[in-house]
């Protein structure tokens, strides 16, 4: 464990909210019931929030789990909001603007605001809590983001687990946290909230690259060397808009980085292993169940990285398989470095 994620003791959330109910909406949702809150989970589609609600299922995100009593689906916004001390919201990121636009004037005004969701806004590369504070005029000790190596169906599947939550309030963090602990899942916490949401969204962009030379048919050395420059751009992109490292090295970074990377569970991994195996990037738009948020991030990334001038050869690469201009047998970001490199 990073020594800047912390364990903590205090208070649970008795009623809560979740916004949008794909794999990992539902599976927090399943986390929260657990830990001990009364959960209403907000489904787009009144069926799927019937099913969830009586069957206790999600058969189209969470195929053979079965989700707690005391979790229930609604399609009405105003039901699942009223009354909850947090919000917690797992919407593409995409659509993010949007959303908390609808549920504006009906989100209890002291309600802590929970940010699931790993992506930068394109246009404004705005992170998600910065998106949540713009739209709704919070303040940033009302705002709290979770990170970490947080494959949906495993944690629904009760593998043990662990996460970080992140909060400009170390009390909102706590308070957080608490909610989202029980006897498989294990929530720490830190004040590093740029740090940890950075981490989230970089590890996806390498996430994509480790598909990407899996789909190629490269083996394990080509992965690792990438992975390993991988935490180096990730860590110097996150401090360069001031990250802290340590954060980087912890759950939300490293911890996030092998299980995104490692495994076919991952919607990254998947959509670069598709894109490694000939598949155009509309294709793999088509393919997908669910948003691969890495996708979607390649180009605000870069963007943010060229106003700092941060090198990052791994996402540069992602982002010209990606248009079509690199073919994907020559991605090798990890030769692109310095000629004489030092160390690591």
């Amino acid at each position: 464990m990073n020594s800047s994620d912390h364990l903590t003791l205090d208070a649970k959330a008795s009623k809560v909210a979740v916004l949008g109910a794909g794999s990992w909406g539902t599976t927090f949702s399943k986390i929260l019931a657990d830990g001990g809150a009364d959960v209403a989970l907000w489904a787009r589609r009144p069926e799927l929030a019937r099913e969830i609600t009586e069957s206790k299922r999600n058969s189209d995100y969470l195929p053979g789990i079965n989700l707690p009593r005391n979790l229930r689906g609604h399609s009405s916004l105003a039901n699942v909001l009223d009354g909850a001390e947090q919000v917690y919201l797992s919407v593409p990121s995409q659509s993010l603007r949007e959303n908390l636009a609808a549920v504006r004037d009906l989100i209890p005004a002291d309600a802590i605001i929970v940010s699931l969701m790993k992506g930068v806004e394109k246009g404004t590369g705005l992170r998600m809590s910065e998106v949540i504070s713009q739209v709704l005029d919070v303040a940033d000790d009302r705002i709290a983001v979770v990170s970490g190596p947080n494959l949906a169906l495993e944690i629904a599947k009760e593998q043990p687990t662990a996460a970080v939550v992140s909060s400009a309030s170390l009390a909102t963090a706590t308070l957080v946290a608490m909610s989202a602990t029980n006897p498989y899942f294990r929530s720490f916490v830190n004040t590093d909230v740029i740090g940890t949401e950075f981490g989230g969204v970089l590890k996806n962009l390498i996430a994509v690259a480790i598909g990407i030379v899996d789909g190629v048919g490269y083996g394990e050395n080509t992965k690792a060397s990438i992975i390993t420059r991988g935490l180096v751009e990730m860590t110097d992109f996150a401090v360069a808009y001031g990250g802290r490292p340590e954060t980087l090295s912890g759950l939300a970074g490293l911890g996030d980085l092998i299980a995104t990377c490692e495994s076919s569970l991952s919607r990254n991994n998947t959509a670069g292993r598709l894109l490694g195996q000939g598949y155009s990037f509309s294709d793999v738009i088509k393919h997908m169940n669910q948003t691969a948020e890495g996708l979607s991030s390649v180009g605000p990334v870069l963007e943010l990285a060229l106003a700092k001038g941060v090198d990052m050869p791994i996402v540069t690469q992602v982002a010209g398989v990606l248009a079509g201009t690199m073919n994907p047998r020559d991605i090798a970001p990890h030769l692109t470095t310095d000629p004489m490199p030092q160390g690591e």
